[in-house]
């Protein structure tokens, strides 16, 4: 089949994609509801299929959708992992169990936003919150520019915004914004101040799928960093495991990046939700990998993630308005053309194929 056909328009068509998928390949799909409806009044869920026994010594996880709307790119490769004749006999001789996490997040990706219901950033909402949480002052004196009362911002906030990038460069705007803030819940990058409802329910799915494996591996897909169609690969593990990143750069080559030494274009973060398998699944050798497919410029994006916030602040904003934003930011999270779903599905099945290599190895 053409990559393209494993791709979607919307969550609906998506989830309906993953579950007939799923089907073909003769496994059962348990939803996990979410509490709220989508985008077209349907049925929000965290899919799962296991592909493989229950009590596999080697257990990849493949999870799509952790920013909602990036949902688009990671629930297309799934798909065509389930559809790929060579990946099940891979995986079949390896004796390698693959879970299959489809929308981590289905209330971002039907309703067109990075965040959950909740407004918050999953990947900066795994703390200890009977802790402090992190401060980010540079976000505190952006804040209200960011996030401004008007849509297009008024001369005086691009000017702002533009000052701040020529006084301390790209990079720091990237760092400042994205890093994760948790002082303001309407603006961006919000990590939260409980766990949200995607939070428990995935510890939930690695306490019942992650406690039996020896050897886990977790691969998360991502967009929206990065050249268009190229992919980064960067090591989802904890800071202070240098072991789990030498491991990783042996299975997947030392293309693969980390926030440990500063290689990756993401900014550093806190509260990422691969520490959940060290939690969970503490009994495991785990080795983790995030797919950043690159989409638009950095400052698109931005300017995306800003006018949708925005637009979620209004919502008395007219209808010609709207369709503008959340187009604006669906294609800074997702490239709708035949080539870019041929690149990022050819390097997703690439890493998948490494994984259970290396998940293999003695």
């Amino acid at each position: 089949m053409a990559a393209a056909s494993y791709f979607s328009q919307s969550y609906a068509e998506a989830r309906d994609k993953f579950r007939a998928a799923a089907d073909a390949r003769g496994l059962d799909v348990v939803p996990h509801v979410h509490p709220m409806l989508g985008r077209d009044g349907e049925t929000l869920a965290m899919d799962l299929a296991l592909d493989g026994p229950k009590d596999a010594a080697a257990l990849l996880i493949v999870s799509s959708a952790c920013h909602g709307v990036e949902g688009y790119c990671g629930s297309g490769i799934q798909i065509g992992l389930l559809g790929d004749a060579d990946w099940h006999r891979r995986i079949g001789d390896a004796g390698v169990a693959v879970l299959y996490i489809h929308a981590l997040n289905p209330y971002g990706f039907s309703w067109w936003r990075r965040t959950t219901h909740e407004n918050v950033d999953l990947n900066r909402n795994f703390h200890d919150f009977s802790k402090p949480l992190p401060a980010n002052p540079r976000y505190d004196e952006l804040a209200a520019w960011l996030v401004p009362p008007t849509w297009p911002p008024a001369p005086e906030v691009d000017a702002t915004i533009a000052s701040y990038i020529g006084e301390h460069g790209q990079r720091a705007l990237q760092e400042a914004v994205s890093g994760g803030q948790y002082d303001h819940p309407e603006g961006l990058f919000f990590g939260g101040r409980n766990p949200t409802w995607s939070n428990v329910t995935l510890r939930h799915v690695l306490q019942e799928h992650g406690r039996r494996c020896k050897r886990l591996c977790w691969i998360d897909l991502h967009t929206g960093l990065g050249p268009s169609g190229a992919c980064e690969l960067i090591f989802a593990g904890s800071n202070t495991d240098s072991i789990g990143l030498q491991r990783a750069r042996s299975w997947w080559g030392d293309k693969v990046t980390s926030m440990q030494d500063g290689t990756t274009l993401s900014a550093p973060l806190t509260g990422l939700m691969w520490t959940a398998a060290y939690e969970e699944c503490a009994q495991a050798e785990y080795t983790g990998i995030a797919l950043e497919y690159g989409t638009v410029p950095l400052m698109e994006v931005i300017t995306a993630l800003r006018a949708d916030q925005w637009l979620e602040m209004h919502p008395e904003a007219d209808a010609a308005q709207r369709i503008r934003i959340k187009t604006l930011l669906r294609d800074a999270f997702y490239t709708d053309t035949d080539k870019w779903k041929q690149q990022v599905l050819a390097q997703g099945i690439t890493a998948a194929q490494a994984a259970v290599a290396g998940l293999t190895r003695a």
